[in-house]
């Protein structure tokens, strides 16, 4: 059986914002862990810092708002199949 896993830990940027925003935090709990990959991922794929630091800003947004991925992004390329 083949599963695809999340790859990215919680930066320590990302954390500190989540753990500053309590709604966003409680959102992130209950997404699932391939969606919390997805965040991780596009967000760390920001070029610039402060693209990086925007995308942080807007996830904490957007996941208070209830959105579960990011928009308008074509997802991680960095998932790996799990063999069992």
């Amino acid at each position: 059986m083949k599963k695809e896993g999340p790859v990215h830990a919680l930066p320590t940027d990302m954390q500190l914002s989540l753990d500053s925003h309590p709604d966003s935090l409680a959102a992130w709990h209950r997404v699932t862990l391939l969606a919390q990959n997805e965040w991780i991922c596009w967000v760390e794929s920001a070029k610039g810092i402060e693209t990086r630091d925007r995308r942080i800003t807007r996830a904490m947004n957007e996941l208070a708002d209830g959105k579960r991925r990011p928009c308008c992004w074509p997802g991680c390329i960095h998932r790996v199949t799990i063999s069992d």
